[in-house]
């Protein structure tokens, strides 16, 4: 077939063709077929875009705080008003429903609502007279050029975490978005653009690993944020701070959902269901382990399994669909064969995706399967499946519940489900996670908290958005004055005290 459309860079303001003479296909996942090329950038593009965002730098760095807030306003509002055509742009390439994808946009535009209020955020403090006639305040300043590398799951959501603090606190921003669903990143720059951003301040570069070295290794970029695999993720961060950077991380999960034996059944159903099945179980929120107390687990497995035919996949445009195909064929087979080993492995399979009727017969869908039985050492329990597989364990109750979330190698989130209120303050406590959720299946927190897991989830110092977002892209200077009377000057080698 012809290929629909040529995806290339934004440099400076404008769409920019790619020079390097490598592409990718880039896949409409609902009907298996290439709906466009993506252009892979050279470490020379790379090195352009971060000559432009430098040179933006300086004047951006200077513009009024008043005014930057203004246009973060003005970009909030524009969004909004694009919400669906941006949705539909990510259904296109990524595959989850319209209705999915308007939910990523406006956790995304959280961000941009937040970022809003940066004026606040970035006051200082200011402490009079420390000693005599000496005054110390505090500021923070922004770093400089800064880029994001971002996945394939949330190609508008993972943007607007990074892109609105960190252009909000005056910094200069380079993007290099997955290169399976690329479009949505130049649609986001012309939002931007129009939004009032000079041009050079936001600048995409598409591309494949010579992309993300040239900038892990580029002396001109103060600091890189990165969602992905945690494999990808340790290597984002060594690589990165090797070269003398500030970096944030966030790797993989494997989220557990403990259900205890007085919880609501039908509730902690409905929520492994939506948690575990939701964009086809590529989030890096999703639940994909249910930890049943023993007293209830073939109760709560019977009620999630006959809730699953009632889940309808199709095409992202439909609005009955409610789960769209994965990502790639390559995926869907990795994803598949895990349900494939669970009975070698000794699990059950009590609803196999595979064999789902009524999938559409094109694209790259997959029905959503339930595993019963499963134990730790088992693949479809160690590996992060990252697609529609709900795996289903054991445990005697609270403790051996808490105890197997707590030796997983992941930290990133988790969730109690109970109607015991001393319970759910005592799993806050005890639960190695970085979010946690109680009664609520995908805790992702609102943006003026900030998002991050433990373990081998993070690799960095940081967490992402809200708080820790405005302190990761920016620098604290301290300023102690003095305005004597020049009369009053001596000389005083002595170390200096506060008199």
């Amino acid at each position: 077939m012809s290929i629909m459309n040529r995806i290339g860079h934004w440099i400076d303001g404008r769409h920019v063709a790619g020079t390097s003479g490598r592409t990718a296909s880039v896949y409409d996942p609902a009907r298996g077929v290439v709906s466009g090329e993506v252009d892979l950038a050279t470490i020379e593009e790379v090195n352009h875009a971060v000559a432009t965002a430098q040179a933006a730098f300086p004047a951006w760095r200077a513009t009024p705080l008043a005014r930057r807030a203004e246009i973060m306003f003005t970009l909030r509002e524009m969004l909004n008003a694009r919400r669906l055509e941006i949705a539909e742009a990510v259904s296109a390439e990524h595959g989850k429903v319209v209705s999915d994808a308007m939910g990523e946009v406006a956790r995304g535009l959280e961000n941009v609502e937040f970022a809003c209020g940066i004026p606040q955020l970035l006051k200082g403090g200011f402490s009079e007279q420390v000693a005599s006639g000496v005054d110390v305040w505090s500021i923070r300043q922004p770093l400089g050029v800064v880029a994001g590398i971002t996945p394939f799951n949330f190609p508008a959501m993972v943007p607007m975490w990074m892109l609105a603090n960190a252009l909000a606190c005056g910094n200069t921003f380079v993007l290099k978005p997955s290169e399976k669903d690329p479009s949505v990143s130049l649609l986001l720059a012309e939002i931007i653009a129009a939004a009032g951003v000079p041009a050079g301040v936001f600048n995409v570069i598409q591309g494949d690993a010579v992309a993300v070295n040239a900038i892990l290794e580029h002396r001109d970029i103060a600091a890189v944020s990165f969602v992905g695999s945690t494999p990808v993720a340790k290597y984002i961060y060594e690589t990165g701070t090797r070269h003398n950077k500030r970096v944030q991380a966030l790797g993989g999960a494997k989220n557990h959902m403990l259900v205890l034996a007085d919880a609501d059944l039908d509730m902690a159903a409905d929520a492994a269901i939506s948690a575990g099945y939701g964009s086809a179980g590529e989030r890096c929120m999703a639940i994909s382990v249910v930890l049943a107390a023993e007293a209830i687990a073939d109760d709560l497995v019977a009620r999630i399994a006959e809730r699953i035919p009632s889940i309808t996949i199709g095409i992202g445009s439909d609005p009955a669909a409610q789960m769209g195909p994965l990502i790639t064929s390559e995926h869907r087979a990795r994803v598949a064969s895990y349900v494939a080993g669970a009975a070698e492995d000794g699990a059950e399979v009590v609803v196999d995706g595979r064999a789902s009727h009524g999938l559409p017969t094109e694209g790259f869908f997959l029905g959503a399967s339930l595993i019963d039985k499963v134990r730790p050492g088992m693949a479809c329990y160690d590996d992060e499946i990252f697609g529609p597989v709900l795996s289903v364990v054991r445990v005697a109750g609270y403790a051996e519940g808490v105890e197997m979330i707590n030796a997983n190698p992941y930290g990133n989130g988790t969730a109690l489900f109970t109607r015991d209120g001393g319970a759910a303050r005592q799993f806050g406590f005890d639960v190695e996670v970085g979010m946690v959720g109680i009664n609520v299946p995908i805790p992702v927190p609102v943006s003026y908290y900030s998002f991050g897991g433990w373990k081998a989830s993070l690799f960095g110092d940081t967490h992402m958005y809200g708080p820790e977002g405005i302190n990761f892209y920016t620098r604290g200077k301290v300023v102690t004055s003095r305005w004597p009377d020049p009369a009053q000057s001596v000389i005083d080698l002595g170390f200096p005290q506060n008199r």
